[in-house]
């Protein structure tokens, strides 16, 4: 009997096992109680009185009991076969107990990005509108009646004699002052409430932090991690998955200095709600056990913006 259990190859999941042991544990607890009551419904009947009345009393040295057939040891040879079959088949429930993880389909491209998309920059201040053009000049026009018209101009002789003296006045010429030049204040954002598109420590998905890993492999893992969840609890729409419609869809969001995550938008989809369904599931970070790890600049925590790729694609 153990060499067919050995060449069976059983897979088990938790659920099931739990339920076989609990079935097992019931046939037993009610075996017990089954034959307990027997035996004292027997011994209260005075039925075995009756039955071994006319037999001669035995010495207590012959027996463990009065009467042989309340014996509680009789069926021990009985009871240890079953005890032993049932360990037996727990042994082997418990080598056959297997563990399933949750398959998650995450497309080999999921993490790529276009390069033709237009990323637009975070707005931090409006520039203030241009000023009005100036209006058009009024041109008035003269009637002929108030024409003034101009005399002759009349010549006078300018000529002049060799020993005639000219006096020449030195007239100073007026110095122009240079108007200072006019330096307008321009208003610089304080680098808290800036909206980084770089930073030193980029934000990252949690679930990394403690496993010791090296920069890199941190944030693989990290990528890892926030896939694992984006396609574990994204939902194919339902238009989109009756028209065929597949393709990607990019998102664009800031990670706030607490690791929330706000300002999502959609910057491309492929149609269908395939966008809703991404944004629903973005939003569906800042409700996680944990937040995502902020990024940090000069070792402060800032706001980063961020771009992230959401695959749509039926499997076959």
């Amino acid at each position: 009997m153990t060499n067919f259990f050995l060449f069976i190859d059983l897979a088990l999941p938790g659920q099931t096992l739990a339920f076989i042991i609990l079935g097992i544990a019931a046939v037993i607890i009610a075996a017990i109680f089954l034959v307990r009551n027997n035996m004292a419904r027997n011994a209260a009947s005075g039925e075995l009185t009756a039955k071994f009345a006319d037999q001669p009393t035995k010495s207590p040295m012959d027996g463990r009991s009065k009467y042989a057939a309340v014996d509680i040891l009789r069926r021990s040879g009985t009871v240890f076969n079953i005890g032993l079959i049932t360990s037996l088949l727990l042994t082997v429930l418990a080598f056959s107990w297997t563990s399933y993880d949750d398959y998650v389909y995450i497309p080999d491209d999921a993490m790529e990005l276009d390069e033709d998309i237009e990323q637009e920059p975070p707005r931090t201040a409006e520039p203030p509108p241009p000023p009005p053009p100036p209006p058009p000049p009024v041109i008035e026009e003269v009637p002929e009646e108030e024409i003034i018209e101009e005399e002759e101009p009349v010549f006078v002789d300018q000529d002049i004699e060799e020993d005639e003296e000219i006096e020449v006045e030195e007239v100073e010429e007026p110095v122009e002052e240079e108007p200072e030049p006019v330096v307008e204040e321009v208003e610089e954002e304080p680098e808290e409430d800036k909206i980084f598109k770089v930073v030193e420590d980029m934000p990252r998905f949690p679930g990394c932090e403690n496993k010791g890993l090296g920069k890199a492999e941190l944030k693989k893992c990290a990528e890892d991690e926030m896939l694992k969840f984006i396609y574990g609890n994204i939902k194919y729409p339902a238009v989109a998955r009756e028209n065929g419609i597949e393709g990607r869809a990019i998102l664009q969001f800031v990670v706030e200095k607490d690791g929330t995550v706000q300002g999502i938008k959609v910057l491309r989809e492929p149609g269908g709600g395939c966008g809703k369904e991404a944004e629903r599931v973005v939003k569906m970070m800042n409700s996680m056990g944990q937040k995502w790890i902020p990024g940090k600049q000069r070792g402060k925590p800032v706001k980063v913006q961020y771009t992230l790729p959401v695959m749509f694609r039926l499997q076959g």
